[in-house]
């Protein structure tokens, strides 16, 4: 069943990416990746997974028999964001069909095109009725509903830490039903004066904070730059982003496509009046373009000068704002990058293999890249630690979500 959606999903993969960058404005080439290209490749990685998992039989005694068995924990409620609703929706509807729950599965109400012709090819591919269900509607409607309903056995969202704890504070009102949020981030990107490559580490600093409009959850939003390449690297960096083609997200040439809505660009307009009254150096972009298509359109900003107690170090913008730091030493970029109440993602670039284990080590995330900034696939899991959330979606972890734990014990 799970590969014959598959199959579907990548047999539909351009139709799905263009109801998604009509609803989210992502640029094209990204959407078609990361939205069926990547739907695809989950439902297609638990389908080959699940002869995998199995129960387990526990060190007992000669005259016990001890059991573990894994049950499906019965109706997954899933709350997905706008940014990239067919893969975070995958990643949460995937894994719990595989362990065989139901799921109702509510979209954001700006993007929810995707993952209601996903739930039509689901029950074309013959999954039961009544196994997924996709409930559009308001947060304030739909998803409160979801979070106090008794019915609901787990719950599992991607979005903003303010709805995270709606969510809990549900949860402990009705049933107490386990709660698996993935919510914000304020990711470090930390690049050392002994970086591979000053050129490749510029550009790959750039799409890391400004594919989609700064709009991804891992986004590496905080640039701490050592203090003796500082200047040359954002000149490199500057020159990187003032290339980007911001435009038409169903231009084939655009790389950085729309802001969602004139909310979320109100809000990135916003940041960037705090960071100049905060006394940031805005290098370039910030400010609204191409107004006269009609479209919600923002030039990428770098602002630098950035301290550690400015809003845009310690707040989460969701939108094409890069805020740059200067360190001396690497005791001081730990520092730096774990100053926030985030931990979500990070990226580490340096030549010295003993630096780089270091800072995975030191760095609270979920994630740290090394020598690059996303990427990573469904072999590992992705998840946060303090306020960017608990739980983890990807990889055989996820799994663990959608299971209850049965002991048998029996006396031979």
């Amino acid at each position: 069943m799970l590969h014959r959606i598959a199959d579907r999903i990548q047999a539909e993969a351009v139709e799905l990416a263009v109801l998604g960058v009509r609803d989210n404005g992502t640029e094209f080439n990204m959407a078609l990746k990361a939205e069926p290209g990547s739907a695809a490749g989950t439902f297609r990685y638990y389908a080959e997974a699940l002869d995998k998992v199995a129960g387990e039989v526990a060190p007992t005694a000669p005259d016990v028999l001890g059991l573990v068995h894994r049950t499906p924990v019965g109706v997954v409620g899933a709350i997905v964001p706008w940014n990239f609703p067919l893969m975070i929706g995958a990643w949460k509807l995937a894994p719990a069909l595989a362990m065989g729950n139901s799921v109702v599965l509510k979209p954001a109400e700006t993007a929810s095109l995707t993952l209601l012709r996903l739930a039509e090819i689901c029950a074309e591919c013959g999954l039961p009725d009544g196994v997924l269900n996709v409930v559009t509607g308001t947060g304030a409607e739909a998803g409160a509903a979801l979070a106090m309903s008794n019915d609901v056995d787990v719950l599992a969202f991607t979005g903003s830490g303010a709805t995270g704890r709606k969510l809990l504070e549900a949860s402990a009102r009705s049933n107490l039903k386990r709660c698996y949020l993935e919510l914000g981030g304020k990711s470090p990107n930390i690049v050392f004066a002994d970086a591979p490559d000053l050129a490749k580490t510029a550009k790959m600093s750039a799409a890391g904070i400004f594919r989609n409009s700064g709009q991804v959850c891992v986004a590496g939003s905080r640039l701490l730059v050592e203090a003796s390449i500082h200047d040359e690297f954002v000149e490199m960096l500057k020159a990187e982003t003032e290339a980007l083609r911001v435009g038409d997200p169903l231009n084939l040439g655009t790389q950085v496509g729309a802001v969602n809505s004139e909310t979320q660009l109100r809000q990135n307009l916003s940041f960037m009046d705090m960071a100049r009254a905060e006394g940031g150096q805005v290098i370039t972009g910030g400010g609204r373009i191409l107004e006269e298509t009609g479209g919600t359109y923002m030039a990428p900003a770098i602002v630098t000068g950035v301290a550690r107690d400015h809003a845009l170090f310690q707040r989460e913008v969701f939108g094409p704002v890069l805020a740059v730091i200067k360190f001396e030493t690497e005791e001081e970029a730990l520092s730096l990058a774990n100053a926030t109440d985030y931990g979500l993602a990070a990226g580490v670039w340096t030549q010295n293999l003993s630096r780089a284990h270091r800072m995975v080590a030191g760095i609270r995330a979920g994630v740290v890249h090394v020598n690059t900034y996303g990427g990573s696939d469904n072999t590992v899991p992705l998840g946060g630690v303090g306020q960017s959330g608990n739980g983890h979606d990807k990889s055989l972890h996820a799994l663990d979500k959608y299971t209850d734990l049965k002991t048998a014990w029996i006396q031979l």
